[in-house]
């Protein structure tokens, strides 16, 4: 294991803030190898890991295993990877902890977005996969998840007890959307690499939820287990499509407009206090939020 190199690079979120996007941007940079899977999700204890497909990797407690997910990397300094479950403390915890006793010199970028639309973004996303079915309104006001994520100096003051914020890049998914380019070679620039490279992708958008989709149901989700996996395949063909057709359901989010305004009002005032924290810890302004400052027209 000795010839294996650790990550030096966590893209820590926030989820739905664009992290998809600079994973990939960061990826075409010669000098920059980020993993894939993208969220390998390492220093999650599997308790708290309700991800089928991350649990497969079974890379807990086995750090060769994750190391190998970088072994491509070739002559690339920056080693990284992009787990969003890294910042959803309380729901997600010990994680910065276990990343300080694996590198106590790693990198973070933390990308954050107007909280607002990233907790509607997060909705979406959540009713997308069928793990959501209650309306906008109700789920932000009951499930404390939505707020969490988007209370974006809780997740950095618990990363601040184990990293200096010198070790930080801030981004927002404002100025990747609005002029990528220029938020590459700010982040280049902090990596110490080539900031004159310009990504050949930068006007591709990656993991974004659609205006309309496909709700995924709980039966949808069962084609994940080994007893379905086995009925299913002593099925035709033709009746497996069927019964897929039947687990999922169309979504059309621009359809409740009036539950949308009710969870904005419900959302603006704690966001907009949170904001204020998060300005004062880190000596910034957002004014390219402009749902939560109510500045769209």
């Amino acid at each position: 294991m000795s010839d294996l190199r650790k990550p030096n690079l966590f893209i820590i979120g926030a989820m739905k803030s664009g992290t998809s996007s600079l994973h990939q941007y960061l990826n075409n940079h010669p000098s920059i190898f980020m993993c894939e899977p993208k969220e390998p999700c390492y220093f999650v204890h599997p308790k708290q890991l309700n991800w089928p497909n991350m649990k497969k990797l079974g890379l807990w407690g086995n750090e060769e295993k994750y190391l190998r997910l970088f072994e491509g990397a070739g002559e690339a300094t920056i080693l990284g990877e992009s787990s969003t479950l890294y910042a959803k403390e309380p729901h997600i915890t010990d994680v910065a902890e276990r990343i300080a006793q694996f590198n106590p010199q790693a990198r973070f970028i933390y990308i954050m977005r107007d909280p607002i639309e990233r907790t509607v973004s997060h909705y979406w996303h959540e009713t997308r996969q069928g793990n959501e079915n209650q309306s906008l309104l109700t789920a932000v006001q009951n499930n404390p998840l939505y707020q969490d994520v988007s209370n974006y100096p809780k997740q950095l003051n618990h990363y601040f007890q184990y990293f200096s914020p010198d070790q930080f890049l801030f981004l927002t998914f404002e100025e990747l959307c609005n002029n990528a380019e220029a938020c590459m070679t700010k982040t280049f620039e902090w990596l110490g690499v080539d900031a004159s490279f310009a990504p050949e992708n930068l006007s591709e958008k990656f993991h974004a939820t659609p205006k309309q989709f496909y709700q995924k149901s709980a039966l949808f989700r069962l084609r994940y287990t080994w007893p379905f996996n086995q009925l299913a395949s002593l099925l035709p063909k033709k009746i497996r499509s069927s019964g897929l057709k039947l687990a999922v359901r169309e979504v059309d989010r621009d359809k409740d407009a009036e539950d949308l305004q009710e969870a904005i009002q419900f959302l603006r005032p704690i966001q907009l206090k949170q904001t204020a924290d998060l300005s004062n810890l880190l000596g910034m302004t957002f004014p390219d939020w402009k749902t939560l400052y109510d500045t769209k027209n």
